[in-house]
């Protein structure tokens, strides 16, 4: 069974059409060949039936009025027969038995097989003048009752055979008409260059439907592409930066063995290494969302989180107020995504505030809302759709001074985002910006 699906699966679309249609054209051309061949019986006894009904009809007033009637046209065979079956016409005794003759007389067709060719027989009793009881049977020949439905079963097969063929070759040349403008397609696509897009068909049928999804899988990989381009360009100018000074400190510090100049080189390989391990951290994070791997969900306390994130940023830099409702603000995700959210969220307001950083969770009946305002110089709307693309900075320099590697953002969208949560940024009433974090609400029980 394997084997015959593997051939099957292996032949071409157009081989696997044809033979389809025409192995269903054979099935039923062959069916219908029996249902004629069998109903060609049924039809030579009803037209019997039609005629002896009528010559039947037409001898009864003879035979009432006490006359012999004529013995019938050529095929038809009329008789007056006594109650017992005897003849009183003088003509010969018909073929037929006791049995046939009390059928006849109780008004019931005869059909005698025994005889070549098979007989039909029909009659009914009259009152002849003298008062006697006459039956008047009439009957024929039914000939090609037996060879006929053979014959015509022969010849039915052989033009089932042939309607079936000439059904695979129209079916064969329709399909390969019906394809051609999907090769078309097929080799248009596998020489299309980078950026283009297929010709749509002018015709609003299938195909076209099917080169206008084409075009937008390829503008979707196009896409993948650009971002996967700047990712990696991106990335590897992110890394080589604190690699770079690394190198440079470690030089440094090799060419002039100083002991507080190597203590103080030490102090920026570790800050450099620090940057270095945190970049490296969010971009294993952002491939390991990109190939879908989700940890584990349970409920998770934004409150108790929030507290735990102010308390780490410590008492330098600006003030971090927290505002929540002080019971618990239950959502389903990761611990380390919400600290992750909230870090850098955290860190990015206070870089850019001037005195005070707030923070507030909002539970809802639905929602849990996480809110983080400063008062800094806020962000332009021309760049609020953009601020949580990975590697995007609002400052065009990349200097450490400008606020990071641009990922902490983008960690944050990302990781709300497989939570089924929202993000976005608008304008604080502090004066700065605003982000807001919307999570799904986990009550008790859920």
């Amino acid at each position: 069974m394997n084997v015959a699906r593997a051939l099957w699966w292996r032949r071409t679309l157009r081989f696997r059409i044809t033979l389809v249609a025409a192995v269903v054209t054979l099935v039923v051309l062959l069916f219908l060949a029996v249902l004629t061949s069998n109903l060609m019986r049924p039809l030579l006894v009803g037209s019997a039936d039609t005629e002896l009904r009528e010559e039947l009809a037409a001898v009864l007033p003879v035979v009432e009025s006490g006359r012999v009637p004529d013995p019938g046209p050529v095929g038809l065979q009329v008789h007056v027969l006594d109650t017992a079956g005897d003849p009183v016409d003088g003509r010969p005794k018909p073929a037929l038995d006791p049995a046939d003759v009390r059928s006849l007389k109780a008004g019931t067709p005869v059909l005698r097989l025994g005889t070549e060719p098979p007989q039909r027989w029909m009659g009914t009793v009259v009152t002849a003048p003298d008062g006697s009881q006459r039956l008047v049977a009439v009957g024929t020949a039914l000939v090609g009752y037996a060879s006929a439905p053979r014959r015509a079963l022969n010849w039915l097969i052989l033009a089932a055979v042939l309607g079936a063929a000439a059904a695979g070759v129209a079916t064969w040349f329709a399909v390969r008409s019906s394809l051609r403008p999907v090769e078309r397609i097929r080799r248009a696509a596998a020489q299309l260059p980078a950026g283009s897009r297929l010709p749509l068909p002018t015709a609003d049928d299938e195909l076209r439907s099917l080169a206008a999804a084409l075009n937008a899988l390829l503008a979707r990989r196009d896409e993948a592409t650009e971002r996967m381009r700047r990712f990696t360009g991106d990335a590897a100018h992110e890394l080589r930066s604190p690699v770079a000074s690394i190198r440079v400190q470690a030089e440094v510090a090799v060419a002039n063995p100083d002991p507080e100049l190597s203590q103080e080189v030490l102090a920026e390989v570790v800050r450099e290494s620090e940057r270095l391990s945190t970049l490296v951290d969010g971009l294993l994070t952002l491939a390991r969302s990109d190939a879908g791997e989700l940890p584990a969900a349970e409920p998770v306390d934004v409150c108790a989180a929030a507290r735990d994130a102010v308390a780490r940023q410590g008492n330098e830099g600006p003030a971090v107020n927290l505002h929540t409702t002080g019971g618990p603000c239950w959502v389903a995700a990761a611990p380390s995504e919400v600290d992750l959210v909230l870090d850098n969220l955290l860190r990015n307001a206070v870089r850019h505030a001037r005195a005070q950083v707030t923070v507030s969770v909002l539970p809802a009946t639905s929602l849990v809302r996480l809110l983080v305002d400063d008062d800094g110089a806020g962000i332009p709307e021309e760049h609020r759709a953009r601020v949580f693309d990975r590697f995007y900075r609002i400052q065009d320099d990349r200097a450490r001074t400008s606020g990071g590697s641009g990922l902490g953002l983008a960690l944050v969208a990302e990781v709300v985002r497989r939570r089924a949560g929202t993000v976005h940024v608008t304008e604080s009433p502090d004066g700065g910006a605003r982000f807001q974090v919307r999570w799904r609400s986990l009550h008790p029980g859920q």
